[in-house]
């Protein structure tokens, strides 16, 4: 759980220095800011409080893995994006959008498994799924979506970055469910299926 929340904010860190647009989450973000004049930090705070509210009737339960996430993911990002490249071309800022991505797939896969409680998105993301039935990585894809168009008319900025997270992170999320999933084992012995069903 720790080491996929950690990878998670790396994630969000090389996005942020690519420079061609953030993750939806931190353009609505940007879009309350415009509003409220607090922190990035700060509008961070509100939206998963907001989001969590959403957990109500789908009967997700909090974790303390939830708690984690919210604090190392913002702890992450402030501790690694001085220490992430900074590219001086558009190619390269596209490369390294696309190696976060992969990046936070890697760190959700991780951290969600642990069963010790889904971050704000992620929770509310496996709980669509399980009450609906639809494949997680459209799911993911319709959450992504309502953030972005939120933020961006609430002034948010939006770049390619932002769409290339919008479009793949869904799929990469259901891709390395898998590839941890036949790696590790659980850490409580959970069903199986309550895994394999995410894909």
């Amino acid at each position: 759980m720790l080491i996929g929340n950690w990878l998670y904010g790396t994630g969000e860190a090389l996005l942020i220095t690519a420079d061609i647009g953030q993750t939806p989450g931190t353009v609505l973000a940007q879009g309350i800011q415009n509003l409220t004049g607090d922190s990035i930090g700060w509008t961070s705070f509100y939206i998963s409080v907001g989001v969590m509210f959403l957990w109500i009737p789908l009967r997700i339960k909090l974790g303390i893995g939830t708690v984690f996430n919210i604090i190392l993911v913002s702890v992450a990002i402030d501790v690694m994006t001085p220490l992430m490249p900074q590219p001086d071309s558009y190619g390269f800022s596209v490369i390294q959008v696309l190696i976060g991505i992969m990046v936070i797939a890697i760190g959700s896969a991780f951290y969600i498994p642990s069963n010790l409680g889904p971050g704000p998105r992620d929770g509310l993301m496996t709980g669509l799924h399980f009450r609906t039935g639809i494949p997680i990585g459209r799911v993911r894809f319709g959450i992504e979506a309502v953030l972005l168009i939120s933020g961006w008319l609430l002034g948010g900025s939006v770049g390619l970055g932002t769409v290339l997270v919008t479009v793949l992170i869904g799929e990469a999320v259901a891709v390395f469910f898998g590839v941890v999933g036949r790696v590790f084992k659980p850490v409580a012995q959970a069903p199986e299926s309550s895994s394999g069903n995410l894909l």
